[in-house]
């Protein structure tokens, strides 16, 4: 008998560890295919929703809000780096100068699930990010991005210009965070079991069969 599980991924698309955990996630679920099955929701998590539209230095942004001097923030890039690559997605840290808002994305993310292409649109915001180093704030890139995606871009270009899912989107990132949830990733199973962090395959995969024979 193969359990069908409802998984909300709540996560934001210029936090590094959301990449690595989503990549993680879908191993362990094709890992524990023979037992169970999944319905993936994105869920939004804003890591900065005050940043202005121009963004910030990245570096100047990490020593203020968390203290890292530049050896620590060195060894993190490269700890991210590795991780990605392990899993199949590409890192260039270099590229990823500045840290921007990235509320117009969560409200594209919000219309791509009605569309069945929110997981698509996902990656290609991360791949946008932190492989080519764009602005996941820059409507123009936006745009691009839901096209890749296999959105309509025109359709997307019409959301960004209008405040539409805007109240949605808000209302999800509020429900997320009275459930106690102010870190990301946040992989919250069946309403009930919540794993936090960028953990390993293995990690996800323990916890999805106990989760299964727990029924």
């Amino acid at each position: 008998m193969n359990t069908q599980l409802k998984i909300d991924f709540v996560s934001d698309v210029s936090c590094p560890w959301c990449v690595i955990g989503l990549k993680s996630l879908e191993q362990a679920l094709e890992r524990v295919s023979d037992v169970a099955s999944a319905e993936l929701h994105f869920q939004p998590f804003e890591l900065n929703p005050a940043i202005a539209a121009e963004g910030e230095d990245i570096a100047e942004h990490l020593a203020r809000k968390y203290g890292a001097s530049e050896e620590q923030a060195a060894k993190t890039r490269e700890m991210i780096r590795a991780r990605g690559a392990e899993l199949g997605f590409r890192f260039e840290m270099d590229k990823r100068a500045r840290i921007y808002n990235t509320f117009d994305a969560h409200r594209l993310l919000h219309w791509a699930e009605g569309e069945g292409r929110q997981r698509d649109l996902k990656m290609a915001l991360f791949e946008a990010y932190f492989t080519k180093g764009d602005s996941p704030g820059d409507h123009a890139v936006l745009t691009r991005v839901a096209a890749e995606a296999g959105l309509d871009p025109a359709r997307a270009a019409e959301i960004l210009a209008s405040d539409a899912y805007g109240a949605e989107v808000r209302a999800r990132e509020q429900l997320y965070q009275s459930r106690g949830i102010h870190s990301v990733p946040a992989i919250v199973i069946n309403d009930r079991h919540l794993i936090s962090g960028g953990q390993p395959p293995e990690v996800f995969e323990q916890a999805l069969r106990q989760i299964v024979a727990q029924g």
